[in-house]
């Protein structure tokens, strides 16, 4: 009886891409960019090449398996688009490592693992890799401000004198507001895509890709470094109220009492021409 040798079946073929998150700028304008390759609307995303590039209105543009000529191309193109573009572009890369014999999960070295990276799943990722260049951006800039509020703070713990400046603490104070603004009224960290509900399936994979880039709690840690700041900022600011307040005081008692001198003077020297 012949032996009868079974081949071992393929391994299911799989492809490793490479995104990018870039922050390059306040806004990006996508009114009116209409493509016939469109994937997705909100956020919009289309195709390029072999890969794919996702908009966000807050200023992010995720690449997806473009060359660093595709990026380049499409970065110039968008250039008239981007509103108040970033002095300092800020990226973050993630590896994407699609295989039909995958479940949607991340491995333990950070590439993000799915079966197919059909549209929905693409805004997803894209939506995780973009609220977490953002919040490195912001972590950057609170980290400036408390290195501008800090030493004031020791300063004032350490000689009891209080800063001078107003304005300064005036500018602190602002700039803890904007990222506050830019976190809660445009990003929406804590919000998920839209895409979801249509797609329960793909909460598990948000789920995840939220807990690798631990979104939700460092959003609550800038909230709270935010708040320290701001009291901060205010308290000093108030300090330098209330010394500018006392010695206005001190120079209205100074005037009064001179006035009184004065008076006095007057009235003495008034008694010695009578007498």
């Amino acid at each position: 009886m012949a032996d009868i040798t079974t081949a071992p079946a393929p391994a299911p073929t799989r492809t490793r891409l490479t995104a990018r998150a870039l922050l390059v700028g306040e806004r990006i304008d996508t009114t009116g960019l209409e493509r016939s390759d469109v994937i997705n609307t909100v956020p919009l995303a289309f195709r390029t090449g072999e890969g794919y590039v996702v908009l966000f209105r807050y200023g992010v543009a995720v690449l997806v398996g473009l060359s660093p000529i595709e990026e380049d191309e499409t970065l110039r193109g968008l250039g008239p688009r981007i509103v108040t573009p970033a002095t300092r572009v800020e990226d973050e890369t993630a590896t994407i490592d699609i295989g039909p014999d995958q479940d949607d999960q991340i491995d333990p070295g950070g590439a993000i693992k799915v079966k197919d990276l059909s549209p929905a799943r693409l805004v997803v990722i894209a939506d995780a890799l973009a609220k977490n260049v953002v919040l490195a951006h912001q972590e950057r800039e609170v980290r400036g401000v408390f290195d501008i509020v800090e030493p004031l703070a020791a300063k004032l713990a350490a000689g009891g004198r209080t800063p001078t400046d107003r304005s300064s603490m005036m500018k602190v104070i602002g700039q803890s507001l904007l990222v506050r603004q830019r976190l809660t009224g445009r990003v929406e960290v804590e919000e998920k895509p839209d895409v979801l509900w249509d797609r329960f399936d793909l909460e598990r994979l948000h789920a995840r890709l939220a807990d690798e880039y631990e979104l939700k709690e460092r959003a609550a840690a800038l909230a709270r470094k935010i708040d320290v700041v701001g009291e901060t900022a205010r308290a000093l600011t108030d300090l330098i109220d209330a010394s500018r307040s006392l010695r206005l005081e001190m120079a209205i008692v100074a005037l009064i009492v001179i006035e009184v001198l004065f008076t006095f003077y007057e009235f003495f020297k008034h008694l010695k021409l009578i007498g």
